[in-house]
């Protein structure tokens, strides 16, 4: 579980300037120390004083957003999480990468009287007449609200996620703030060597939209409710049951999960990664295509990982539900990628709109663009993630530079592409980072239906599957789950 919480941070802060000035002004800091400690190594004095730099600033950048919470926190998870794709160069310090980092786990919990507060409003009664027990400070404290352990009157261990007051103002501010989240992304350029250049515009709507659904949880507990439907009794995938009585648009109660973190389970040996590797595999890619549901928040934080090999998937703050013609679309170029077949991934992907009119290029070129992104299922198998194929496939989809610079400066990534592809890159990160081998080719065949397991957890899905059909449960797409992802967000 999470380490010490903080101290109790102070109020959201509020206004287009107050949020934004700060941010420049740290750019500006941040800039000058490293354009500093880059003639500090060109005139030989560099280790103490570069690495001396590097700390304060990333210090400096990790504390801001925290204390901002909301949108700059949340963007700054989304960039640490994409530095886990980069490896670092082994002669390289990493103080942004550490410093970012603790964002993915820990954030400056709100005093217990706020988190009280918040309850009362929200549920009608303070924490103590709800709950048998409530702990006043949180075991986990993230970007938008706080998670504390708590117990019902029937004896059930509950994690009750609270609201920080004032956030959601505070991102409505935000997203109505181009020049914030520009300012954050110039810093993020600076500060994170190595970072994929992206197409700026394409990630700031990519994180108002997303960030501006994840302000409601109720949205989140209808998500997590079908999903946890769908896998109650599930051999190897766990999703905490809701409270539905004690969660509220502000408040979230769920069954209280345990299990090691991301950092704990990266110890342990590769027999055991491999499984929570295939495992998040098919939870991700398995339920978009049983139950066109995206899980499209791939984030370190949001599983716990267990010794039989099993996993619990937390924060259905972003699930997407994708219309059966896009979702038919990706399945098809996929396929066709796989297939090596140009002309067949040329004409989902025009489908798709991601090639423009005038622009486009070639279908060779497109899929030689595509190949390192189908490396897993086209390689000699089983096949290894590892950080390295993960940096790969990142630069390649988002980099205007090198080799398919072309191809990527005329490619169009609609709202369903850019959430496809940051989802694929956010799996090949995780799986990358805690080096999955597996036999890619034959899972993606059999989630495609073409083929029968070819895995013993394979072969424990497709039972678990096939006796929930026999009994008729409900599925995540039964009027269970809604989309809870804005395909815009002003």
């Amino acid at each position: 579980m999470a380490g010490q919480p903080r101290e109790p941070a102070g109020p959201v802060p509020a206004g287009r300037v107050r949020r934004v000035l700060p941010l420049a002004t740290l750019a500006g800091r941040t800039a000058g120390e490293s354009m500093v400690a880059a003639l500090q190594q060109r005139v030989g004095r560099q280790e103490g004083a570069s690495a001396a730099a590097r700390r304060r600033a990333a210090d400096r950048y990790a504390e801001l957003l925290g204390r901002s919470r909301g949108v700059l926190m949340k963007a700054g998870q989304i960039v640490s999480f994409m530095s886990l794709s980069t490896p670092p160069d082994p002669g390289e310090p990493t103080p942004y990468r550490e410093a970012l980092q603790q964002l993915q786990s820990e954030a400056p919990p709100m005093a217990p009287q706020d988190a009280a507060a918040v309850v009362e409003a929200e549920l009608g009664a303070p924490p103590g007449e709800l709950y048998a027990e409530f702990e006043p400070l949180p075991f986990a404290a993230a970007s938008i609200g706080q998670v504390h352990r708590a117990r019902l009157r029937d004896g059930r261990a509950v994690a009750v996620k609270v609201q920080y007051p004032g956030v959601e103002e505070a991102i409505r501010a935000d997203l109505a703030n181009v020049d914030l989240l520009a300012t954050f992304l110039r810093v993020a350029g600076v500060i994170t060597p190595g970072m994929p250049k992206v197409d700026t515009r394409a990630l700031v709507a990519e994180i108002a939209a997303r960030i501006g659904e994840e302000i409601d949880y109720g949205a989140e507990a209808a998500a997590q409710s079908g999903f946890a439907a769908a896998y109650r009794g599930h051999p190897f995938v766990r999703v905490p049951e809701v409270i539905g009585e004690l969660s509220t648009r502000r408040v979230l109660t769920m069954e209280f999960a345990d299990g090691m973190t991301w950092a704990e389970a990266a110890g342990h040996g590769q027999e055991l990664r491999d499984a929570w590797g295939e495992v998040i595999y098919r939870f991700v890619w398995g339920g978009l295509r049983r139950f066109r549901m995206a899980y499209a928040d791939p984030h370190p934080g949001n599983y716990l990982f267990h010794t039989d090999g099993s996993v619990t998937f937390l924060d259905f703050g972003c699930v997407k539900n994708y219309p059966e013609d896009k979702l038919g679309h990706l399945v098809e170029m996929i396929r066709a990628g796989v297939a090596g077949d140009a002309e067949r991934t040329w004409r989902a992907s025009a489908a798709l709109g991601s090639i423009l009119p005038g622009r486009a290029p070639d279908p060779e070129e497109l899929l030689g663009w595509m190949s390192e992104q189908w490396r897993p299922m086209t390689a000699e198998q089983p096949f290894a993630y590892t950080p390295e194929h993960a940096a790969s496939v990142a630069r390649r989809l988002f980099s205007p530079f090198g080799p398919h610079g072309a191809v990527v400066k005329r490619m169009n990534m609609p709202p369903d592409v850019l959430f496809f592809v940051r989802m694929d890159a956010g799996v090949t990160a995780i799986l990358g980072a805690l080096g999955s081998t597996g036999h890619w080719a034959a899972i993606r065949a059999e989630l495609d239906g073409e083929r029968p397991p070819a895995t013993p957890l394979g072969r424990r899905d497709a039972e678990f599957w096939a006796a929930a059909e026999a009994a008729g449960d409900p599925v995540v797409g039964d009027a269970v789950v809604e989309d809870t992802v804005a395909e815009d967000v002003s």
